[in-house]
């Protein structure tokens, strides 16, 4: 345990409806053969401090939008997981499109999904409960959630500021 390194990863979920369009991820020598959000990736040196950046450009460069295609981004949840001797914080965004546009990625290829079959595709595991968090409750709020991966679970809680002990 002592050669754990940190893995800062994005990733943003794109919304028309009642369907996400996500990814069918093909290649990648992390996350491979299963759906993850619509782009997403790793932090470049200079991002490390602004997830909200790291996901701007992956969604440039895997689909060639902007931030000026799509409304009301949010950074909704935050999820910790210790795999392959690495810390993984993934920091999830959303936000909506006014279309069920066709797009294509270079990244694998991108399929609109309903909200009721998401669950039913293979996923990573973090990326899973998260999916299921927020069709049970976060998109019905604005909070940001943070979760620790357990075997079998995300354990969630919400995000907030509170005053330092004294």
């Amino acid at each position: 345990m002592n050669d754990i390194i940190l893995r800062n990863m994005t990733s943003v979920y794109l919304i028309h409806g009642d369907k996400f369009l996500l990814l069918y991820r093909i290649g990648s020598r992390v996350i491979s053969d299963c759906y993850t959000g619509t782009a997403g990736g790793h932090f470049e040196k200079d991002e490390l401090n602004e997830p909200k950046a790291c996901i701007l450009r992956e969604l440039y460069e895997e689909t060639g939008l902007t931030e000026k295609d799509i409304k009301n981004l949010s950074l909704r949840y935050i999820s910790v997981r210790l795999k392959n001797n690495e810390i993984r914080q993934n920091y999830y965004y959303f936000a909506d499109l006014d279309n069920e546009v066709e797009l294509t990625s270079n990244e694998g290829k991108l399929r609109w999904v309903k909200f009721d079959e998401a669950l039913s595709l293979k996923m990573p595991h973090s990326a899973k409960y998260v999916i299921k968090h927020y069709l049970e409750i976060g998109k019905d709020t604005d909070f940001l959630y943070c979760g620790a991966a357990a075997e079998s679970e995300l354990i969630f809680t919400e995000l907030k500021e509170f005053p330092d002990m004294r």
